[in-house]
This record gives C-alpha cells, sequence and structure tokens, in this order.
C-alpha cells in the first residue's frame, strides 16, 4: 500500500469547497438557475438588470479560476518587472508681486474696521 503525502486539513479542505464549487453537482445547478432567469426575464418577472447580474455572477465564479491565473501571470511578467524612473517635478523661481507706485495700496487694512476719525 502507498501512502499518500501528508497534507494540512487547511489544503485538503479548500481542494474539497473547489471541487464542490466547481464539480458537475454547481454545474447543474447554475444552468438550472440560468434558464430560470431566462424564462422569468422573458416572462417579465425580472428586470433585464437583475437577470444579467445573475448571468454575469455564474460566468464570474465558473472563470474565477482562469481570471485569477491570467491575472498573476500578468503580474509576474517581464512587463510588470521593468521600473519606470520618474522625473522629479519641475521648479519654478518665485516672482515677487509688483507693488504699485509709491507703495500705495487701496486694499491693505479693507477688512480692519477703523474707529472713527
Amino acid at each position: 500500500m502507498t501512502v499518500p503525502p501528508a497534507t494540512s486539513a487547511i489544503a485538503s479542505s479548500a481542494t474539497w469547497i473547489s471541487d464542490l464549487v466547481f464539480g458537475s453537482l454547481a454545474t447543474t445547478i447554475a444552468i438550472i438557475a440560468i434558464a430560470w432567469v431566462g424564462f422569468a426575464m422573458l416572462s417579465g418577472r425580472v428586470n433585464i438588470k437583475r437577470g444579467l447580474s445573475v448571468i454575469f455572477g455564474c460566468f464570474l465564479l465558473f472563470g474565477a479560476k482562469s481570471i485569477a491565473s491570467g491575472l498573476h501571470s500578468a503580474a509576474t511578467s517581464q512587463g510588470a518587472a521593468v521600473t519606470t524612473s520618474v522625473p522629479p517635478p519641475p521648479t519654478y523661481a518665485r516672482s515677487t508681486p509688483a507693488n504699485p507706485q509709491g507703495g500705495y495700496d487701496p486694499y491693505a487694512g479693507a477688512a480692519v474696521m477703523r474707529a472713527p476719525e
């Protein structure tokens, strides 16, 4: 007798859940659900937006494994390994505001209340 390699309980339970979610039973239930939603949409009992969200959810559920592997491969590809340096922001010389002729500023102290003279 050959003894299977020791695996953790978490890994084996994750495999069991994956087999349950993506197995033939789940596929059958999803096909029946999509058929029911399609019939309900045709008869007017379910609005189009709700029906399309159910159908999109089924496709997303069954395509999650390939979507995740595609994202993972895109993140670890050579294109993601290339780093680009961002140039520093440009520096501008500060200009001093031009003073009116004679140093008179008509707005100086405009918000200050003055005592009557």
